[in-house]
Parts: structure tokens; sequence; C-alpha cells
């Protein structure tokens, strides 16, 4: 069921760094070309940290952790291949169908492959509206049990990242600012109501990793939030009100559960003439390689 690379499964035996990487993304998250490039940026972007990628999906009745060329075009290509959450693995699996994983699904495969650090673009949460309709991500419940750091441009800017705050300090997920106090809205920094403990110091996030999962005895993981870098953050504003339209035409439309995100994601970029998606692939390089710089200091005896 497992399916590990055998030069992953050689880097994770040594106790070599290594970054989970999801492939939602690819099958669901960004348009053609831009999709395989995300990954190909992400990868290398790894490997020039001093990590190896892990790239995740279920293919053929095999969750896999790790594929190579071949198996990536395929799933880049796959116009039937599935978006998989966590729930959705053990009948994916079953009927041998191809997909690609979210976050949550990815941090499956990193509990079960050993891997400390997973880089993404945002994590899923509590969407806005959600007191209509309890519309939460299983992301937040699955970073509560894995023994992992996800590194993410905060959460994305279609949620209601207030309660999506108050979830995770619910399910005892410590948030980190990477230098910054302020919450990232993943493609803007963010605003000064949404305050997190700063860390500037990456070392002190591995021990703080390590602390957790060895004396404390504490199995979940820990947000680091990568705010995307000025030059390519949109404005808040502009990225609120172009959301909230969003947001009232899918509820128009009676678009929700899995269908919600790439609905609003697509509408953002329409908004913003494709400002979003240039955003997207410099915040999903830019937590690729912080993941790997945090993955290599994971990898050090403490």
């Amino acid at each position: 069921m497992l399916t590990i690379h055998p030069e992953l499964r050689d880097e994770l035996a040594a106790g070599r760094p290594v970054v989970a990487l999801e492939t939602a993304v690819l099958t669901h998250g960004l348009p053609h070309p831009h999709h395989l490039d995300a990954i190909t940026r992400m990868s290398a972007a790894v490997r020039r940290a001093g990590a190896a990628p892990a790239v995740i999906a279920a293919l053929d009745g095999h969750l896999c952790v790790g594929l190579d060329a071949a198996q990536l075009a395929r799933l880049a290509a796959a116009p039937a291949a599935r978006k998989l959450a966590a729930r959705d693995l053990a009948l994916a699996l079953t009927e041998r169908v191809d997909g690609g994983t979210t976050v949550s699904a990815t941090l499956v495969a990193a509990r079960l492959a050993g891997i400390r650090a997973f880089a993404t673009g945002g994590i899923g949460g509590v969407h806005r509206g959600w007191q209509r309709r309890l519309d939460v991500s299983g992301d937040l419940l699955e970073l509560a049990r894995t023994p992992c750091v996800v590194v993410s441009a905060g959460a994305k800017s279609i949620l209601d990242l207030p309660a999506t705050l108050e979830a995770l300090e619910a399910l005892g997920v410590p948030v980190l600012g990477w230098r910054s106090a302020r919450m990232p809205r993943f493609y803007s920094r963010g605003a000064d109501d949404l305050k997190l403990p700063r860390v500037d110091d990456l070392e002190r996030v591995a021990a703080l990793c390590r602390l957790r999962w060895g004396a404390l005895g504490q199995p979940g993981g820990v947000l680091l939030a990568n705010p995307i870098a000025e030059e390519h953050a949109l404005d808040d504003a502009a990225l609120e009100a172009a959301t909230l339209a969003a947001v009232e035409r899918a509820r128009a439309q009676q678009i929700h559960g899995a269908a919600l995100t790439p609905f609003l994601l697509g509408a953002l970029e329409a908004a913003t003439g494709g400002r979003s998606v240039a955003a997207n692939l410099a915040l999903l390089e830019a937590n690729a390689e912080l993941a790997a710089q945090l993955a290599v200091h994971l990898a050090k005896a403490p």
C-alpha cells in the first residue's frame, strides 16, 4: 500500500533531510502548464537547500512517496485524477484510482514514512460562512495528529482566518510566524489583526519540535507560516474584496465541499488578471526552500 521510492528509502533510513510535497496543486490547484512547473520548482528548491523532495500521490492502488518524472507527467495529464483528502485514501487505494494528495492526505503519507517536514502553499481550514454550513478542512485534524512541521503561506485567503486560527488553537497546534508576527493570507502578507509568535531562527523551531515530539510527548504538528515575499504579494484590501465577491458567487451557485476551493482560486485568478497564479508559484517555491532548510536542522542530532 505504501510505496517509498528507493532513493528516499535510503535517505530516510540514514536520517537525512526529506521534505514532503503534495500533488493536489498539480491535479487541481494550478492551471496548465503552471501545475507541473510548480512541482518542478519546489523540488529543485528543496534540493538546493540540501534535502530530498518526496512528492506524494496515489497511483495504481499505492500511496506513493517519491514520484519519478514519468509518474509526475502521467498525473499532470490525467483528466480524471481525483483530489484526495485523508478521508478519501482508503477508498481511492481500494479502487486503484490516481489522485493528487491534499495537505491532509500528504500528512498521512508523511506520518507513515517518517517525514518531519512538509511544504505547501496554504493549508485548508474553516471556510467563510461556516455558521450556515459547517465546512472545515480535514487538514486541521491531520495536522493535529501528525508529528510534522508544515511550512505554508498561512492558510488560504478564501478562508475565515480568525476561525481557522481558533480551530488550530483548540486542536493544540502551535502556529509560528517566520520573521513576522502576522498571520499571512496566502497571496498577501496579512494584516495586524491576526498576531502570531514570531521566530527568526530555524534551530529554535527545530528545538521546539524535538521538545514537543520528545520530552513532552505531544504527537501533533507545527505550522510555520511563511509570508509571501513583498515583491510577489497582492494588495490585502483588493484581495479581500475579490475573495468576498467570489464567495458570494459560489454561494449563489451552491458550490461547496471539494469543489469550492478550486472554484474560488479560479475566480481570484480571473479577478487579479493572473497575478494570483504568479504569486502562488512564488510562494510555493519559497515555502519549499524554507521547509528544506528546516529539515536540515531537524536532521541534526540535538
